[in-house]
This record gives structure tokens, C-alpha cells and sequence, in this order.
């Protein structure tokens, strides 16, 4: 029996915790880098940056996309390219990218856990807190210094990275206006977010959350669980929609449903 458990707990991790390798041969856009000396989190952290066209044609300020799994190797250049695709269409407004390359990524993405089995799935767990420090405190201050940016900010991630934009949304929420999350990994810590999201609800004006949820059953299981938590106690002010795709699987959904994140968060009135 505990061989079989522990069988049904490796299959369900490795199906929330997908590797961020980028195997899609995607472009890499044109775009800024640089690194910053981490004081907090005591290492040098790779940061990519992409800007609009109109961003050199214009002086206006931009609303701020940022992202984990953010390095050229993993999700920023499809992300990029959406973004891209999508504002010259004419469908969403201009923002600025900025993509957080992974160095010890289930350390950074993964809030602190009761469970032992949670403990097992890396060397170092439990780091979400001071790598949101370190956007908060380092990060966006850098990049409010080097660019023309807003105050309106957003963050979007996938699987782990899902499961922090969600954290963050609960525990921190006026850090970011905007918040995308696709399969977050809702079942960390025995689905702790969800036990306790009606306790972590004190929300900003005018935020808004999208969230989505594939067919896969260790998540969607939550995903449609925190759905139905919203519904029932309706937070003033909040902006939510549930994207349920059955249909797509884990290592799917990201690009499957990117588009619709987009349009509904940034998306410009026909």
C-alpha cells in the first residue's frame, strides 16, 4: 500500500509540476536583460524584459506584466510573442513584459508546507515569501527605475508558478492589480489556499483575477473547488472568471488558453 501511495503522489507531482524547458522552438523576441544582486535573496537573478513597439514611439507609461518561468528557455518568449501577435491586432493594450529566470524554481514557487510528502519534491521548499519580497522590494523598483511604468501591475504563471500568482492574490493582493493563474498547483499544503481563502480575501480596489483549470484531476479538483468558493462569498469589488477546459491536459493549457487570459484581462472594447 505505500508503494502504491507513493506511485499515485509522484504521478500527481510531476503532472503539477511540469518542467518549464521551452520545447516549442519558439523565437526569442528582441528584448532587454539584466541582473540583479539578489540581497534578500542572497543570488544573482536573471530579468527579461519586453517592450512594445509603441513604447519607443511614444512617451506614455505601460502597465507591467510580470512573470516567473521567465527566462529565455522557458515561457517568456511564447508569452512575448503573444503579446506581440495581440497588440498589433489591436485586440489588447500595450504592456511590458518582464520575465523572472528560474534558479531554484520549487524553491521560489512553493509556500511553506505541513505535509512531509510536499517536502520531498526538492531539496529546498517553502521560498515563496522571499521571492515575492524580492519583486516587491527589488524587483519592481528596478524596473519602475529603468521604464515608463504604471502603478497598475500584472503577474501570470502556469502550474507552480500558478500556484503563486494564487498565493499572492490571497496573502498580498494589492501587490499586482491584475492576477493569471493556469492549473495552479492548488494542492500544496492539502489545498491550504482554498481551506482558508475566505479568511484571505481583503482585496484592492479593482483587482481582478482569471484562473483556469485543465482536465487533469489533482487540479482541477481545486480549480473548480475555488470556483465555486468565489461564487459563494462574493468579494466586493473583485473581478474574477474561471476558464474550466476540461479538454486540455497540463502540459497544454498554457498555450491552449493564453489568449483568452489575455483578451479578458487586457483585452481593448470592439
Amino acid at each position: 500500500m505505500r508503494v502504491q501511495y507513493l506511485i499515485i503522489y509522484f504521478s500527481i507531482f510531476i503532472c503539477g509540476c511540469r518542467s518549464v524547458q521551452n520545447t516549442d522552438s519558439d523565437p526569442i523576441p528582441v528584448h532587454d536583460s539584466l541582473t540583479i544582486s539578489s540581497n534578500l535573496l542572497n543570488e544573482n537573478r536573471v530579468i527579461n524584459i519586453w517592450l512594445p513597439e509603441i513604447y519607443k514611439q511614444s512617451t506614455d507609461s505601460l502597465t507591467v506584466l510580470y512573470m516567473a518561468d521567465g527566462g529565455v528557455k522557458e515561457d517568456f518568449p511564447h508569452i512575448a510573442n503573444t503579446l506581440e501577435k495581440l497588440i498589433n491586432e489591436g485586440k489588447i493594450r500595450p504592456l511590458i513584459l518582464v520575465g523572472i529566470e528560474n534558479t531554484i524554481r520549487r524553491r521560489d514557487l512553493t509556500p511553506k508546507t505541513e505535509v512531509e510528502k510536499d517536502k520531498e519534491v526538492a531539496t529546498v521548499v517553502g521560498g515563496s515569501e522571499k521571492f515575492r519580497a524580492f519583486i516587491k522590494q527589488e524587483l519592481i523598483p528596478e524596473i519602475d527605475k529603468r521604464y515608463r511604468t504604471r502603478a497598475e501591475r500584472g503577474i501570470i504563471g502556469e502550474s507552480l508558478a500558478g500556484l503563486f500568482v494564487m498565493e499572492t492574490f490571497f496573502t498580498e493582493p494589492t501587490l499586482f492589480t491584475h492576477y493569471i493563474a493556469f492549473d495552479p498547483s492548488l494542492w500544496w499544503n492539502n489545498h491550504f489556499l482554498n481551506r482558508n481563502a475566505t479568511s484571505l480575501s481583503d482585496l484592492a480596489d479593482s483587482t481582478d483575477l482569471w484562473f483556469a483549470g485543465s482536465s487533469a484531476e489533482d487540479i482541477s479538483i481545486h480549480t473548480n473547488e475555488l470556483a465555486q468558493i468565489l461564487k459563494a462569498n462574493t468579494v466586493k469589488k473583485l473581478k474574477w472568471h474561471y476558464s474550466d477546459e476540461p479538454k486540455e491536459k497540463h502540459n497544454t493549457i498554457f498555450r491552449a488558453t493564453k489568449e483568452k487570459a489575455l483578451l479578458w484581462t487586457f483585452g481593448l472594447a470592439d
